[in-house]
């Protein structure tokens, strides 16, 4: 088990870049190839999660030690986007949703599930806290 952590550690950089890679890709299915049209705290979540693929290849070029720095608050805030938008599908949180949503969009909507809890909003959550960890696994290594 230490010798796995080990690797993730040395590998958290490379680790965070493919997740946010597809994260992408997912998104772009989702929306070009199974033409399902996103709600707002969708965009929300893309706005965030898409520049991560770009800081992420330029920090892995660079060799830039500090990313987490930059990219730590982009994946906290999408999980926390993400976060509400699960509830908002799989809890009565739905009934009392304060974020206007359009008609034809609405954030409680769920498009796709899996496995009976595993929604678009839940992927897209994952996505930013196995980002956020590997963030923090580089601050730590970092550190020593």
């Amino acid at each position: 088990m230490k010798k796995l952590l080990d690797i993730i550690k040395r590998n958290a950089l490379y680790i965070a870049f493919l997740q946010a890679w597809v994260a992408t890709l997912g998104s772009a299915y989702f929306s070009e190839i199974q033409n399902l049209t996103p709600c707002r705290l969708c965009w929300y979540q893309r706005i965030l999660m898409f520049p991560l693929v770009a800081i992420l290849g330029i920090a892995i070029i660079r060799r830039d030690k500090n990313v987490a720095y930059y990219v730590l608050p982009l994946t906290i805030l999408g999980t926390f986007i993400g976060l509400y938008q699960y509830l908002l599908q799989m809890t009565p949180l739905k009934e009392i949703n304060p974020v206007s949503c359009s008609e034809t969009a609405p954030c409680s909507a769920i498009d796709a599930i899996y496995f009976g809890f595993v929604t678009i909003p839940f992927l897209s959550m994952t996505a930013f806290i196995i980002i956020s960890i590997m963030m923090f696994l580089l601050l730590l290594k970092k550190k020593k």
